[in-house]
This record gives structure tokens, sequence and C-alpha cells, in this order.
């Protein structure tokens, strides 16, 4: 069992501000890390009147000793930490010791432990920094903490706690991000006598699932991706949800790093980059992600709330997680969203494997031969696709008015064998394509859906070809901060690589000599200012890859079929292959949807059939 001491003075020194108990959420937060680092497998939260009138929290962990009660609610006393070494290698929720002393110190503060191995327990009361004397007491090994009156004695700051349901539901939403942190713990919360929430303890992968569905809601497991990826010290888990999950505001993003749910920038500008291609403008991307390293790597005692943390390499964490996260959502194809949810990912399961159907990589090669020969029989060239032809204009559209496209015969297939998109039976406006699949109809927005495709294969051939880049006939110099001038000198040849040439020209300035061709006519001095400032701030930079794709999205949009433009079957059946083939194509270049599947039930539900 831990056995609690008091911090050496040298040790205080280093640790940054102590526990600032701001509203009930934070006592609970930090009593339930307490419990956590007991080693507790059941906790259970008890709360009245939002917590201004009782929390209490209880758990089955190691306990304390009877002598050690006192020590326990005295300030920077701990069993985490004892010397400068254990502060560099953090692996507990807590390690300062001065959580119990600050909630016992604003309160009417209670503590009953009874240790591992011991015949009884003892119960110590603080009120308004008095302590009393421990007493015998009874309960189950563990230890149980009851705060009541919270601000009592310090009335300008209770008056500033807020309505009942609101201090609540900030608990609640504590005690569920806790749950995502320890999935191996039951918690149960009760608000006024009533249970409000049980989160059993997951013993293997299903249940996990099972509780990241219970707090993310019962569609994220269907609409997220599995990450399982490790690589330079760092290993990354859990869930990204699926562009098309997105929501309005960034309330349902859990980043964990060692266990501890943070909130950093150099998370948050890696994932926003990763999701920048396929995000619509203002929507926020869902995820529950874990990140584990090595605790010398990352500072955790830098924030009083220990919410904020600070990397030793900022660059290889940003880095590694915007790689990750690209190459995750890049796999996805339009047609696997669509689908019936699979069982849930196991940790055998390869990275990336977590999306709600059948990757269309397992069933493409058998269909190329099959969409051939159906094409060829109805007289249109064999080479892959040929029907694109029509597409950027080359050739002229049938001008007969028809309400729907006539049918025409479709390669031999069981539902089974059949692509995820199906095959087109129909145009609708001329603007939507209608497919029929193994599980109903397809709806595609054919510009949208044709932009992407369009869209990829440009940043593909630019990636195949050597970036050109313009001289400028006069350089030109432009004034930065001493940071961003720095940033310029240090990573002058990677901006070199992406065919911008910065050499600086004193502490403050900076002489711009050659820009990417295909930036030729932009803001020359914003844009240098925007990649300095992101090298400076972060360590890396993609604004320059960011614009240039800016001006590639526009070209594919200019470039794709328009809506209004009447398809003939083989060229929407060609568009629906290449959307199964082609990268993220379940969104166009702006983020909008390009598909959208009415399974059979769905149809049968509207016309009430079965009824």
């Amino acid at each position: 069992m831990p056995v609690i001491r008091p911090l050496p003075p040298e040790l205080i020194n280093q640790i940054a501000a102590g526990e600032v108990i701001e509203r009930p959420s934070s006592v609970v937060k930090e009593l339930v890390e307490n419990s956590l680092d007991a080693g507790a497998t059941r906790i259970e939260v008890d709360i009245e009147q939002g917590g201004a009138r009782l929390i209490r929290v209880r758990d089955d962990g190691c306990g304390i000793a009877p002598d050690e009660l006192q020590l326990a609610v005295a300030s920077h006393a701990t069993s985490k930490i004892g010397s400068f070494d254990d502060l560099e290698h953090v692996a507990s929720m807590g390690f300062r010791g001065e959580a119990l002393a600050s909630v016992s110190s604003v309160a009417r503060f209670a503590l009953t432990s009874r240790a591992q191995g011991q015949d009884s327990a003892f119960r110590i009361e603080v009120d308004g920094g008095k302590m009393q004397a421990a007493r015998p007491a009874q309960h189950p090994q563990g230890s149980s903490v009851e705060v009541r009156d919270l601000f009592y004695n310090v009335p300008a700051r209770r008056k500033f706690l807020r309505a009942e349901r609101t201090e609540f539901a900030h608990i609640d939403d504590l005690l569920k991000s806790l749950a995502l942190a320890r999935r191996s713990v039951e918690f149960r919360l009760s608000h006024n006598g009533k249970p409000v929430r049980i989160l059993k303890a997951a013993r293997d992968d299903h249940a996990a699932l099972q509780r990241v569905a219970e707090v993310m809601g019962e569609d994220f497991p269907g609409q997220s991706l599995r990450i399982d990826h490790a690589a330079a010290g760092l290993h990354l888990s859990g869930w990204v949800g699926l562009p098309t999950a997105s929501r309005s505001q960034a309330d349902s993003q859990y980043f964990y790093v060692n266990g501890r749910l943070v909130r950093d920038r150099i998370v948050a500008h890696a994932v926003r980059q990763a999701y920048a291609d396929v995000l619509f403008h203002g929507r926020h991307p869902t995820f529950v992600l874990y990140l584990e390293l090595d605790p010398v790597g990352v500072d955790v005692n830098v924030h009083p709330a220990k919410s904020e943390v600070r990397f030793r390499e900022q660059r290889l964490v940003h880095d590694f997680l915007f790689r990750t996260l690209h190459e995750a959502l890049a796999q996805t194809r339009a047609g696997q969203a669509g689908l019936p949810a699979q069982e849930p990912a196991t940790e055998s399961m390869p990275s990336y494997a977590m999306a709600s159907s059948p990757s269309f990589a397992a069933t493409a090669p058998s269909w190329p031969n099959a969409f051939s020969q159906s094409r060829l029989s109805l007289g249109v060239r064999e080479q892959p696709l040929a029907g694109y032809a029509a597409l950027l204009g080359e050739s002229a559209a049938p001008q007969t008015p028809m309400a729907f496209m006539p049918q025409v015969p479709m390669p031999e297939a069981s539902e089974e064998e059949a692509p995820p998109l199906g095959f087109a039976i129909a145009q609708l406006k001329n603007i939507y394509i209608l497919a029929e699949n193994a599980h109903g109809l397809i709806l595609v927005d054919m510009h949208a859906a044709h932009e992407r495709i369009t869209y990829e294969k440009l940043k593909a051939g630019r990636a195949c070809s050597n970036l050109r880049s313009q001289m400028l006939l006069v350089p030109m110099n432009i004034s930065v901060s001493a940071k961003e001038a720095a940033a310029a000198e240090e990573h002058a040849e990677a901006l070199a690589d992406w065919g911008l040439e910065l050499s600086r020209s004193g502490p403050s300035g900076v002489v711009v000599r050659r820009i990417p061709a295909l930036l030729e006519g932009a803001d020359v001095a914003q844009l240098c200012r925007d990649v300095l400032g992101e090298l400076a701030q972060h360590g890396s930079s993609r604004r320059l890859q960011e614009l240039e794709n800016e001006l590639l999205a526009t070209m594919a949009c200019h470039g794709s079929v328009r809506a209004g433009r009447r398809l003939t079957l083989p060229e929407m059946n060609a568009l629906l292959r290449e959307m199964e083939a082609t990268e993220r194509s379940g969104q166009c270049n702006h983020g909008r949807p390009t598909w959208t599947q009415l399974s059979l039930p769905e149809l049968d539900k509207l016309f009430l059939r079965g009824r």
C-alpha cells in the first residue's frame, strides 16, 4: 500500500500552482482521481442539489492507514512522488497532495477509510480547516469522502455557483470523460437519491465500445474509424468520427495523454489539419483518442487543473497525430458508411479497421472486368471509365428529354458480390444519380462526387511531378517578428522543398526570392507571414500545401460535371465505380456529403409496409 508523506521543501518549489476549487465538478474531479490512483474498480458518486449540499465519493481502493488520515488532508502530502525524478515520471492522475486540503478548507469535510488488510475503518472530520482526531468507524475496504455545504465559509464564491441543473450537468460530463479514460472501472452516479448513470466495467473490447457508445451516442460506433497505430515511441488508439458525423460544436472531443484528459493546442491543430479536406466549414469532428508515450516526454505540471500538458517533442507529436489521422481518413470510400454496422473492433484488428462496412478494396478486383463487359455490350469503348469523355465535354450528351434513363442490363451478380454503391438505374432532375445496391437505394450528388474525384486526381498528379517555382523579378522584403525570422532561418531547407525561398535579412526581417509557380498572383507577404507564424508556433506548417489545395479544389470544381447535365447509364456507373476507388469520396472538396443510403427498411417505413 502506498505511504503518504510530506513533500520536501525543495520539491514543493518545483510544483505548479495547486488545485483551485471553483465549482462542485472541481471537487468531484479531484476526489474521483484520488480513487482511481488508489486502484479502485468501483466508484460511486452521490450528489445533492447539484453538489452544493453534498458530494460523496465512495471507492473500493487500497484505502488509507489510520495513522496517515490526518496527513492525507494536509497540504503537500502525497504518496505519488517523493523526489524530483518522480516528478518527471508522473504516471498517476494526481501528484501534488493539495486536493483534499483545498476541499476541506471550503466545506464540511469527512474522510472514512479502511486500509487493505485492516480489521476496522477510521473516520476523520474537518470543519472549515479545523481537524478532529480520527475515530473508529464502519466501512468496507476502500474510502469514502463526504463534502457538505460547499463554500459555506466562502460566501463570495458560493454566490457564483450556477443553477442546480447546470452544476450537475458539469459533474455528469466530467464523470463520462473519466469513464472513457478508465474503461475497467465501474462508475455509478446519483442525484438527489435517484440513480442517473451506471457505467459497467468493460472487460473486453466489445464492452469497451459499448461504453464509448453510452458516452458518445449510439450512432458513434457505426460512424467512426478504429485507430491503432504506433511509431517513434508514440502509440495512438481509439476512435475518430467520420466527416458525416461532425457536430456544430466541439463538445464530443476526448483526447487522453497517458490516461489524462487534456486540451492542447498542438493536438487541436493536428486534428484540425487532418480533417481540413473533408470537413464542412463551421463543423467539428468527434473523437475518442488515447496517446501513450514515455512520461518523460510530457510535462503534466503546467496547469492548476492539470488539463493542459507540454510535450518535449512538440513537432514529433504534431506530425505523428496529423499523419495517423490523415491516413485513416484517406482510407474512407463512398459506399462504406451506409451499410449495417459490423461487430466492434478488436485489438487484433489492423489500424483504421473500425469502418462500419467492408472496404471496397476487398471487392474491387472482380468488378472492372465485369463492368467493361457490360459496357462493351452497349457499344462503349473498352478503355476504363471511357464515359468520362462526355463528362468533360468532349462529346454531346443525349438531348432526348426523359423523366428516367432507360434500363440497361447490369452485370449478373449476387447481392453479396454487388459493389457498395450498386448500379445506376436513373438520373433525377439531371442532378442526382439513383442507384440500387444490396441494401436499398443510393442517392449521389453527381457534381459533388465528380468534384472530389477530379480533385484527388489533380493532387496525385501534382505529387508525382516536380514542384515548379517562380523566381520573383524583384526580391520582396517582409517585416516579421524575431521568432518568425528565426523560424525562416531554421526551416529554410524545408520551405525550399515547397518552392518558397526565404532568407533572413535581420533580427526581424526576411527576403522572399522564389515562390511556388502554382501560387503566382497570391499575396506573397501574407502567405509568408502565415507560414512563418505556424512554423514558429507549431514547428511545422501546411499553409503552402493548403493554398495549393485550394487552387486545385477550384480547378476541380470548374472541371467537374455540372448539375443539369444528362448522363448515360454507362457514365453514371463509371462515376460510381470511381467513387468507390477514390480516397475521401464520401465528401466533396468543401466537406458536403456526396452520397446517402436509403435502406429497404427505411423505404418500407415510408409506405407503411409490413404494418
